[in-house]
């Protein structure tokens, strides 16, 4: 059996072929919300997401988000609850 985390990861690369994919789950952050809406505890609900990818070449913020989300849908569907998105292309990376 695969986790949320797996299977997120698994679509992203597929999808868009990342040059950088980081992944942290924050659901810890968000239990009194959680709370309240009935979500099962665990973990697995709220995620940040780095993505670097040449699929985002020319493609504005909110077109970069949809396709994410898109992608993510099922998982949206199941218990996935929020993604902090931060989605760049290559060119807008600054090398360190």
């Amino acid at each position: 059996m695969t986790t949320r985390a797996q299977r997120i990861e698994q679509i992203l690369t597929e999808k868009f072929a990342p040059l950088r994919l980081e992944m942290v789950d924050d659901s810890d952050r968000h239990i009194a919300h959680l709370s309240k809406n009935n979500v099962p505890p665990g973990g697995e609900t709220h995620y940040q997401l780095v993505l670097v990818s040449d699929v985002f070449t020319g493609m504005s913020r909110v077109a970069r988000a949809r396709a994410v989300h898109e992608a993510l849908d099922a998982e949206l569907g199941t218990g996935l609850h929020a993604l902090s998105l931060k989605l760049k292309s290559p060119d807008e990376v600054v090398a360190v």
